[in-house]
């Protein structure tokens, strides 16, 4: 899709595990139906086929190489971009704003842990040359913040749930972000106040592409 077509508009939502991204995802999701603003509420992993197998690899149900979790999310998302059933592009082509919760930007954070930043970007080259969300917003919180909200909140840890890996994937975001900046529109809220507060921030960074 190119930039000069018509569409909705595309957000995408991004932050370290427990920063508290689903929640303010949901929250802008509410607000523009309260609007009467039509809206794709989305997510990566994706509910579909790969993305429930991803999900498996994350709660450690099952066991691969950190390079075959990667290429999953590559295919999960082309399938999540280009799927006449549940794709982005056609709800976004139909006029639908889509509101995604993580998109490339958290493999580029999250795989690089392990393998080359270059290497995970050239993989995810057709989602960004595909589509670019209007606006990223990353929810900031240090991690050992987000780690105590996972401890408190949840019964069991994912694969990437450790001070040690957050921390660093956390690094990866910035590091993305300076890398991407003449091509990408992202907004960094601090996530360590009070939901409120973090929701008004969000709708002004989003606002005026609902007007």
């Amino acid at each position: 899709m190119s930039d000069t077509e018509k569409r909705a508009p595309f957000i995408v939502f991004e932050g370290i595990d427990g920063s508290g991204k689903t929640t303010q995802k949901n929250l802008l999701c509410r607000r523009l139906s309260a609007m009467g603003i039509p809206v794709y509420p989305t997510r990566e992993p994706t509910d579909e086929k790969i993305g429930r197998f991803i999900r498996g690899i994350l709660s450690g149900d099952t066991a691969v190489d950190n390079r075959v979790t990667a290429a999953l999310f590559v295919a999960d998302r082309l399938d999540h971009l280009f799927s006449k059933e549940h794709g982005m592009l056609c709800e976004l082509q139909s006029g639908v704003p889509v509101v995604c919760d993580r998109y490339y930007f958290s493999s580029y954070a999250y795989h690089s842990v392990d393998m080359p930043m270059e290497w995970v970007m050239q993989a995810n080259s057709i989602a960004a040359q595909t589509l670019r969300a209007d606006c990223t917003v990353f929810i900031d919180l240090p991690p050992e913040k987000a780690m105590e909200r996972i401890r408190k909140n949840r019964e069991n840890t994912e694969l990437f749930e450790t001070l040690a890996r957050l921390s660093a994937v956390r690094e990866n975001y910035f590091r993305a972000f300076e890398l991407t900046k003449d091509t990408e529109n992202i907004v960094i809220i601090d996530g360590d106040r009070p939901i409120e507060e973090i929701e008004k921030d969000v709708w002004q960074a989003v606002k005026g592409f609902f007007q």
